[in-house]
């Protein structure tokens, strides 16, 4: 369960989508405590998810398939927004204020971009169906065992992530962490309405 557990967090984390961008971006332009903060924040709402998967499957199943297409919206407009902020912000009008950048706004902005897709039950569902990783006879103590697994697959990878980005930031100048941002906030305007096409094809 164990392997299984660190397995499924990883597979979850791991897409490069708008929260690993913004991680990314997060740690180019602030350092580790700001990457940390941001991958908190996502860490959380998977935490809220993973629990709800475990712990109500048929319930929130059926939610979601019945409002998926409104909650697929909602999720798309809030991340093409947030990719507006993060290509308008510059970089270079607050490099004297990196070190007073409040990390609890990057957890909660995190937080709120990724609870606001609710899709991701239905990945944790269909990831613990082919692991077989619960089923309807699972004691409680053993539920609770395999949402804290997951979570150690999901904070390795993260962790991984903001460390490796870390290490190369010294390689990038002003005009290189301006240019980051641009790119980080067109590809999550891209990657917004993609998501939406493929949910209304797929």
């Amino acid at each position: 369960m164990f392997i299984k557990g660190l397995i499924i967090g990883v597979i979850v984390s791991a897409p490069i989508g708008p929260i690993g961008l913004l991680c990314i971006q997060r740690t180019l332009n602030g350092g580790r405590k700001r990457g940390i903060a941001t991958a908190l924040g996502a860490s959380t709402s998977d935490l809220l998810y993973a629990c709800i998967a475990v712990f109500s499957m048929s319930i929130v199943v059926n939610f979601i398939e019945t409002h998926q297409l409104i909650l697929q919206i909602i999720g798309t407009i809030v991340v093409f927004f947030f990719g507006l902020y993060t290509f308008m912000d510059d970089p270079r009008k607050k490099l004297t204020k990196l070190k007073q950048e409040n990390s609890y706004d990057d957890f909660i902005t995190s937080f709120g971009l990724t609870i606001s897709n609710p899709i991701v039950i239905v990945l944790f569902m269909f990831l613990f169906a082919k692991f077989h990783y619960i089923n309807e006879d699972i004691t409680f103590i053993r539920s609770v065992l395999s949402i804290v697994f997951i979570m150690f697959g999901a904070a390795f990878w993260w962790t991984f992530l903001v460390y490796l980005v870390d290490f190369f930031r010294g390689k990038f100048n002003v005009r290189g962490l301006y240019i980051v941002n641009k790119v980080t906030g067109v590809l999550l305007m891209i990657i917004a309405p993609i998501n939406l096409i493929s949910t209304l094809i797929g």
